[in-house]
């Protein structure tokens, strides 16, 4: 079944996590320590940790038996809580520390509802999609790791404009979707809608390593302790994406059999 993807889905981390993020943070108060790797890493994975409990647990309320009356209204506004969490993040980045493990719940909440309906529809492609976007992200993080790709100014500037250009087509077809307008061809299981599904997952990984090259800036640059929250929210924005455009591109391939 295809599911539009909503805009709090789509990237916040390439636009946000930018080193003139670190030259606003480095005006604060580093008391409390500053940005390091480690720090980084353990924010990611207590956010991904909350993102996927949340996400079990509206999971089941589909998969395991009839679903609750109110789970129709949880699909349709589910996405607007995460937004609005996401830009104060993007805006207020001290507020990460407090918001972004709620944003990882909330939004676990919302992916779980989408990835039972894909599921409902075609078996087994949840744990594909989850599969690969592991796979993708350890071989970007490798390939980063030893210089095989390497961010230039002209890749990050590509990147961050194909993807403001996405952001910008995802929310003008929401929009029309209110008014009963549909874009034909790009969201159906036509080869049309399969190239441009592929176009957008290629796209999403590839922001993983801005996300990747932000890190490595903000700790050598010593950003405060609070950019660890900020950069492991952007890193689990971009895998959310990342995720639900492979499950977007698995079903109409899938489909099509």
């Amino acid at each position: 079944m295809p599911v539009n993807p909503h805009s709090q889905i789509m990237r916040s981390s390439n636009p946000t996590l930018s080193d003139h993020v670190f030259e606003k943070s480095r005006t604060g108060n580093s008391a409390d320590g500053v940005m390091t790797l480690n720090g980084t890493v353990l924010k990611t994975a207590i956010l991904t940790l909350l993102l996927v409990t949340s996400a079990s647990f509206s999971w089941k309320l589909i998969v395991g038996g009839s679903p609750p009356a109110w789970i129709g209204s949880a699909f349709t506004y589910g996405w607007i809580a995460p937004l609005v969490l996401g830009l104060i993040i993007t805006f207020k980045p001290r507020t990460a520390p407090a918001l972004a493990p709620v944003y990882a719940l909330c939004n676990g909440f919302f992916v779980g509802i989408i990835s039972a309906m894909y599921e409902s529809s075609f078996g087994g492609i949840v744990l594909t999609a989850v599969m690969l976007t592991c796979g993708i992200l350890f071989a970007l993080l490798a390939a980063y790791s030893t210089g095989l790709i390497k961010p230039t100014e002209n890749f990050k500037l590509g990147i961050m404009a194909a993807t403001g250009g996405i952001f910008l087509f995802y929310l003008a077809t929401m929009v029309l979707g209110m008014f009963g307008i549909h874009i034909p061809g790009l969201f159906g299981n036509g080869w049309v809608g399969i190239a441009f599904s592929a176009f957008v997952v290629i796209l999403a990984a590839l922001n993983l390593v801005l996300d990747f090259d932000f890190i490595e800036n903000g700790c050598a640059a010593g950003a405060p302790k609070h950019m660890e929250w900020y950069a492991a929210f952007g890193l689990l924005v971009t895998l959310v994406w990342l995720y639900l455009e492979i499950l977007r591109l698995l079903s109409k391939l899938r489909s099509r059999n």
